[in-house]
């Protein structure tokens, strides 16, 4: 069935009209992002703010961000900042094993009794905002101020990814275009002012933070360097933070710049307009050479509108205008904003953050269980080439996840749950004990086959991801009278129990997930001519079966079995995961119904109401899907711009906005028996809606 991509995209360009301090817009290509304010540039910082969570002071979200960009603080001389001194040790059903683990307490908003080395860890490496871009007038002293604005009038143009800020600053108007190439980490930017005034910009540099959500520190000018140069077609911007260094290349015509201050940089234009690219490279400039040809803002626009057009014309699109339902529009809205989204933060070489490239939510770390969420999507809407940029990056620490698992006495490789670009764990009471995160190098893998049918490149890609991962999850199970158990130490995907993970076994979810998944891996094998592994089939076929209570499923298999708080997990396990014999359809149904009707959901998170509206879909419960997803609750609040907030510190959460468009491509899609082939159809949609979709991948 034909979608009308144009119109479907162009209903939902974002106008702004006033400062929105949680809703700012981004421009980005998945390894570079820029967020600005109604200035189309970083004028304002401080009326976008980011508080911390834990007391470190308020951040803003307006950051400049790359893939490649992270900072350590380098540790104290007679600190001995490892691993090893985190290690304790735990029993298990394999004998005992040492586990990274933290000595304070942590919780979402307060940390105390953590060692040196623990904050040392946790804080390091943290993402860094490699530059600041605010406007500059030659009539203004110091930085600009919300009060001198009137007139805002800014467009986010999502066909172009161009956005074009019109304002009156005093009694001047302004014009700002503002875009990021699709290849390069450089963002264009053109000034025009009207009467006379001379513009230009002024680029700041920081130091890095260790700040939870901050992702730049201004009150060490002394630990860093920058050094202004005169450049071939523009001027070069060196940076040095310890160990981190990378290069600003300021370009276009008739430009002129000189130091402004501390880590400042003036950039002036040819009197009332200026048009300059403004390019990050790292050390070594892996994404273009420092000695390449400069680019200039224009072509910077020109690209970035090649680049969206070619992406909304690819994959897999979705038109819900002609529903009667009365929040079509906004699900339309949350649809294709949050494809704009995920593009911008997750589809970069690495996992994404949680906050992707806008804010430094967990210092900017990795949260490996969330990957799915992130990115997951990506394959079902039919652009697996995206995920598979982050997918690769498995590959680089497999050597770490596979001495992990040598060191809990198990084969294969045991993937972490917060990391760095390095791959090393992050001393924490919950992290190194989750077990979920385990299975999804299988499922992503198992999703990009199945948008790439008959394609042997993908199995041989992705085999040793796939195989080493099984390997790990077959060894780890505890074989008894009951079938094969996940025994503790864990702690499940509701972190309510962490507390007491010397003790738990058997959550609902990971058992259904692990069963599936190493299936999944089995069949992968006959498909590469290996021999199948009895070993693997066994424990898929005999897991222990989920514990029951009263008739619904529980979260765990030892009391106190269900606390209604924080992911109701256990709806996972049809849903995220297909059919399993492990589950029964009528038991989740009424754990579904249960869920919906008493569960605590301020406590839940963005990714539940997703995984709510999967379980209901796979039910035969359209009624359910759509209810789960809409649910009108805090967490389930998308802003303006798209973003799906969680609270102050969270105020976006794209593991939401993934979950949504994953949730979508299974209820329109469908599913294998379900819809499979018959475009057009929508299985997790009842009376009031019109889904006219193409291009998606039906599920497993």
């Amino acid at each position: 069935m034909t979608v009308d991509r144009a119109a479907v995209v162009s209903r939902h360009r974002i106008a702004v009209r006033e400062i929105h301090g949680q809703s700012p817009l981004a421009v980005g290509n998945g390894e570079f992002a820029f967020t600005l304010d109604v200035t189309g540039l970083q004028s304002l910082p401080h009326r976008y703010p980011l508080p911390d969570r834990y007391g470190q002071g308020t951040g803003t979200l307006l950051a400049t961000m790359a893939q490649w960009g992270w900072h350590s603080t380098p540790a104290r001389e007679e600190e001995a900042y490892g691993l090893a001194s985190t290690l304790r040790r735990y029993d298990t059903a394999h004998g005992p094993v040492d586990y990274v683990d933290l000595g304070g307490t942590l919780s979402a908003t307060a940390q105390s009794g953590l060692t040196p080395t623990e904050e040392w860890l946790r804080a390091n490496p943290h993402r860094l905002d490699i530059g600041r871009i605010g406007l500059w007038t030659a009539d203004s002293e110091g930085p600009l101020h919300a009060a001198d604005l009137s007139e805002i009038d800014q467009d986010l143009d999502l066909a172009s990814g161009v956005v074009t800020s019109r304002f009156r600053l005093r009694c001047r108007r302004f014009t700002v275009r503002t875009a990021v190439h699709p290849d390069r980490d450089a963002v264009g930017v053109e000034v025009t002012a009207e009467d006379g005034a001379e513009v230009g910009l002024v680029l700041a540099f920081p130091y890095g933070s260790q700040a939870w959500g901050d992702a730049a520190d201004w009150s060490r000018p002394e630990a860093h360097r920058t050094t202004l140069l005169r450049d071939h077609g523009g001027w070069r911007i060196e940076r040095t933070l310890d160990a981190t260094r990378y290069t600003a290349r300021v370009c276009g015509p008739g430009l002129s710049a000189q130091a402004g201050g501390s880590h400042r940089v003036i950039v002036r234009g040819s009197r009332t307009r200026l048009a300059a690219a403004v390019e990050f490279l790292p050390d070594g400039a892996s994404r273009g050479a420092p000695d390449g040809p400069a680019l200039t803002a224009e072509e910077v626009c020109t690209a970035s509108t090649a680049g969206w057009a070619s992406f909304w014309s690819s994959g897999a699109a979705m038109d819900l205008s002609d529903s009667e339902h009365p929040q079509a529009a906004e699900l339309e809205r949350r649809t294709v904003l949050s494809q704009y989204l995920t593009r911008i933060h997750c589809a970069g070489s690495t996992p994404p953050a949680e906050t992707g490239l806008t804010a430094n939510s967990w210092r900017g770390k990795f949260h490996l269980e969330m990957h799915w969420w992130h990115a997951a999507h990506f394959a079902a809407w039919g652009r697996p080439e995206l995920l598979e940029r982050s997918l690769g990056w498995y590959e680089s620490v497999r050597p770490l996840a596979r001495a992990t698992a040598a060191r809990q006495r198990l084969p294969g490789a045991r993937w972490p749950k917060q990391v760095g670009p390095d791959g090393a764990e992050t001393p924490s009471d919950i992290g190194p004990f989750l077990l979920w995160q385990q299975p999804h190098p299988i499922h992503l893998a198992e999703l990009v086959r199945r948008a790439r049918p008959g394609d042997r490149g993908v199995l041989e890609r992705w085999a040793p991801l796939v195989l080493d991962t099984a390997a790990f999850m077959a060894a780890l199970p505890q074989r008894t009278e009951r079938g094969f158990e996940l025994a503790p130490p864990l702690i499940p995907a509701q972190e309510s129990y962490a507390a007491d993970r010397r003790r738990l076994r058997n959550p609902t979810f990971e058992l259904a997930y692990w069963a599936w998944a190493l299936k999944v891996a089995d069949d992968w094998r006959a498909r590469l001519g290996l021999p199948r592994c009895d070993r693997w089939r066994q424990v898929a076929e005999h897991m222990v079966p989920p514990r029951v209570c009263d008739g619904v499923y529980a979260a765990i298999d030892v009391a106190p079995y269900t606390l209604r708080t924080d992911h109701p997990s256990m709806l996972g396990a049809l849903g995220v995961v297909p059919a399993t014999p492990l589950v029964d359809p009528a038991t989740m149904e009424r754990t579904l119904e249960a869920v919906l009707d008493d569960w605590d959901w301020a406590s839940a998170w963005g990714w539940d109401f997703p995984m709510a509206a999967m379980t209901a879909a796979r039910l035969r419960r359209p009624d359910l899907a759509v209810e789960a997803l809409l649910l009108d609750r805090p967490k389930n609040h998308y802003l303006p711009n798209g973003h799906n907030r969680q609270d102050d510190s969270l105020p976006l959460y794209l593991p939401g906005n993934g979950g949504l468009l994953m949730a979508l491509a299974l209820m329109a899609g469908g599913w294998d028996g379900r819809s499979r082939g018959r475009p057009g159809t929508a299985p997790g949609f009842g009376p009031g809606w019109s889904v006219r979709h193409e291009g998606l991948v039906p599920l497993p």
